[in-house]
């Protein structure tokens, strides 16, 4: 089945080959998000909740680009560079998910970059 690269135009250029989503029949998958800024400068360092809401903007903007929102999000694949930062991972994760929670598991894990704290993939089903 063909996809559809899915790239919002206002985003910054990519740090590697890959597109912000791809979107397959009624699903829409979602890169991995870092809360980097244009030239892959890393945005908030040390401050894991703001790391958090930028990535989730990001997912955001991008399954809007795709015809979907957060609420049809059923399944994030979440890393955190130390789980010390979990706890205010989840109070702002829980702000963009109100609602029936998506299904996710979490792993510690170094990323890409050492200032990152937060990456977060999404996967998207459109009724």
């Amino acid at each position: 089945m063909p996809f559809e690269a899915i790239n919002p135009p206002q985003f910054p250029t990519p740090i590697a080959p890959y597109s912000a989503g791809a979107k397959a029949g009624n699903t829409v998958y979602v890169s991995g998000v870092l809360a980097l800024g244009e030239g892959g400068i890393v945005l908030h360092p040390g401050d894991a909740a703001a790391q958090t809401r930028a990535v989730l903007d990001t997912i955001k903007t991008t399954l809007e680009a795709a015809g979907a929102t957060l609420a049809d999000v059923a399944f994030n694949h979440i890393f955190l560079k130390d789980l010390a930062d979990y706890a205010a991972f989840n109070s702002v994760y829980a702000e963009y998910f109100p609602g029936p929670k998506p299904a996710r598991y979490c792993i510690k894990t170094d990323l890409v970059k050492p200032e990152c704290l937060v990456e977060i993939a999404s996967i998207a089903h459109l009724a």
